[in-house]
C-alpha cells in the first residue's frame, strides 16, 4: 500500500465522519487540512489534544485550516466524545485502518508490559493543493499545539 511522503500529494481517501457525513480528502482542495491521529476517545491525552485544537479554532479558521481527528473508535463513540468536549471539528472513524495504514501510524506499543498494535499519536498538515507539508510522529501533547501553529504560519 502507498504511504504518505513529505512534499508529495496525499492519495485521496474516504472515511465515515461524525455528523452523519463522509470525509473525502479531495473535496477539501483549496483548504489546508490538519489531520491528527489519536489512540482512543475519552482518554486523558487524547482529550487534552482535542481540547487544545478546539480552544484555538479561531486561529485555524483564520488560516484556512480545517481539522479532523482520526481513531479506530466507532462513530457512536466519536459522536459522544465530540459532543462531550464540544469539538467544533469532525472526528473520523477508521475501523478498517485504511487511513492509519496510509499514514503509517499503527505501531507495536507496550502497555503494562504487554505488546499490542495501536495508533501512535501523529499529526499531518496538508496544504491547499493536497501536498503533505509537515508531519509530527510520536506527538507529546504538551507543546504540540505551538509547533502546529508555527508550521501553519510558515506555510
Amino acid at each position: 500500500m502507498t504511504q504518505v511522503r513529505l512534499g508529495e500529494a496525499v492519495p485521496d481517501f474516504t472515511l465515515p465522519s461524525t455528523g452523519d457525513k463522509t470525509f473525502q480528502l479531495s473535496a477539501l482542495k483549496g483548504k489546508r487540512v490538519l489531520i491528527y491521529f489519536y489512540p482512543k476517545d475519552n482518554t486523558p491525552g487524547c482529550t487534552l489534544e482535542g481540547q487544545n485544537f478546539r480552544d484555538n479554532i479561531d486561529f485555524f479558521n483564520e488560516h484556512n485550516t480545517v481539522i479532523f481527528g482520526i481513531s479506530r473508535d466507532s462513530l457512536r463513540m466519536h459522536e459522544n466524545f465530540k459532543t462531550k468536549q464540544a469539538f467544533p471539528f469532525d472526528l473520523l472513524s477508521d475501523a478498517d485502518e485504511e487511513a492509519c495504514q496510509l499514514f503509517d501510524v499503527i505501531k507495536l506499543k507496550k502497555l503494562y508490559g504487554k505488546e499490542h498494535l495501536g495508533i501512535v499519536r501523529s499529526t499531518f498538515l496538508i496544504d491547499e493543493n493536497g501536498v503533505l507539508q509537515q508531519e509530527w510522529r510520536n506527538v507529546k501533547v504538551k507543546d504540540h499545539l505551538d509547533e502546529v501553529k508555527q508550521a501553519i504560519l510558515d506555510l
